[in-house]
């Protein structure tokens, strides 16, 4: 080991520069909104890029160092994923740590970033807290993990009790999708600084509940999760937490799978829940939907906000549309927010930007 250490401290300095890894920057954004991908990879016979703000696979260049590069632009201000294709298999950016993983699937993430900050970016504003808890679930049987956002000046407010939002992700995410992918913490830093939102805490569970026993495995069924939150999440955050305990100042949203689980928990605990927001969900299957509206009048009474939203373009559009018409028929008052946009990120970060503004200010 010396005699190697040594013989390599002797050779010129031209051989080490040599022998050092290529120092590549990919992606990089210039001030156009232009972004340019690049990555080392001079046996490859084909490499093309998958972006999410590109319709089809782009097709990248080889230089004489052997990397590969394609730029693209000028690409719309928001947060992207991206994939290499390199001779037909799909390949993360080594150059870029952030990563989206989804399932057993990963893939890079790109922000660019807007004239102005968007209001999803860090801004100079006070910026509060996230925290990552494991506790002990009873109902489960296992330990969990959540994280919790208190925001900016909860430390110092010591006399106040808090509103409190449980936010859900969606099928495949952790619990850290929202802090994460949906900047829910930034996005909340920027609407208090802006005085748009009431501070308020954010509760950020794990949605998937474990394979054992046989009951609690169903996507569609959230008996399991339900119970978790109701018996121990709840009581945990009440526990270490001065969040408030009324009905009133207790919300529930979620997106897709997250989305169902908020409808459905929220739907069926109205003493526990005022507000309830679904981000392009999984709607209830039809025998419990039935259960969950059966009295309109109460939904009316005790529901602040019934808050459901879905992009045009998402696979689960035409099933929100059906669920509205619904509400309609039942005359269950809530508001509808469609938008442009498919089952993706972009469009959860805006909708909870716009629904945060409505939390915990009654209107009845």
């Amino acid at each position: 080991m010396v005699v190697l250490l040594l013989s390599i401290l002797c050779l010129p300095a031209s051989q080490l520069r040599a022998q050092r890894p290529q120092s590549i920057i990919s992606p990089e954004i210039d001030s156009q909104h232009r972004v340019t991908f690049r990555l080392l990879a001079p046996n490859a016979k084909q490499v093309g890029l998958q972006a999410q703000f590109s319709q089809a696979a782009r097709p990248m260049t080889k230089d004489s160092k052997g990397i590969w590069h394609v730029t693209l632009g000028p690409v719309k201000p928001d947060i992207y994923e991206y994939t290499f294709l390199v001779d037909g298999l799909q390949v993360v950016d080594p150059s870029n740590s952030w990563l989206k993983v989804w399932l057993r699937n990963s893939k890079n993430l790109v922000e660019i970033p807007g004239d102005e900050p968007m209001f999803y970016e860090e801004q100079q504003v006070p910026h509060g807290t996230v925290h990552i808890h494991k506790y002990q679930s009873k109902s489960l049987g296992v330990p969990r993990r959540l994280y919790l956002y208190t925001p900016p000046g909860y430390e110092t407010n010591r006399d106040t009790k808090y509103p409190v939002l449980y936010l859900f992700h969606g099928f495949g995410d952790t619990e850290d999708a929202w802090t994460g992918v949906g900047r829910a913490n930034l996005i909340m830093d920027n609407l208090i600084a802006g005085n748009k939102a009431k501070p308020f805490v954010i509760v950020m569970p794990y949605g998937h509940t474990p394979a054992s026993p046989p009951v609690m495995q169903s996507i569609g069924r959230y008996g399991a999760y339900e119970k978790d939150l109701i018996e121990d999440i709840i009581p945990y955050v009440q526990k270490y937490y001065r969040v408030s305990s009324e009905q009133k100042d207790r919300a529930i949203a979620g997106l897709s799978m997250g989305g169902g689980q908020s409808l459905t928990i929220g739907l069926g605990n109205l003493d526990l829940f005022g507000w309830v927001g679904a981000f392009s969900s999984a709607i209830p299957e039809q025998q419990n939907l039935d259960k969950l509206l059966a009295e309109p009048e109460s939904i009316n009474e005790k529901l602040e906000l019934l808050w459901v939203g879905c992009g045009r373009q998402g696979f689960l559009f035409e099933a929100n549309q059906k669920f509205i018409e619904r509400l309609k028929a039942d005359k269950i008052e809530h508001t509808s927010h469609f938008t442009e946009g498919a089952h993706e990120w972009r469009v959860w970060r805006n909708y909870l930007n716009e629904l945060a503004p409505l939390l915990f200010k009654p209107d009845k």
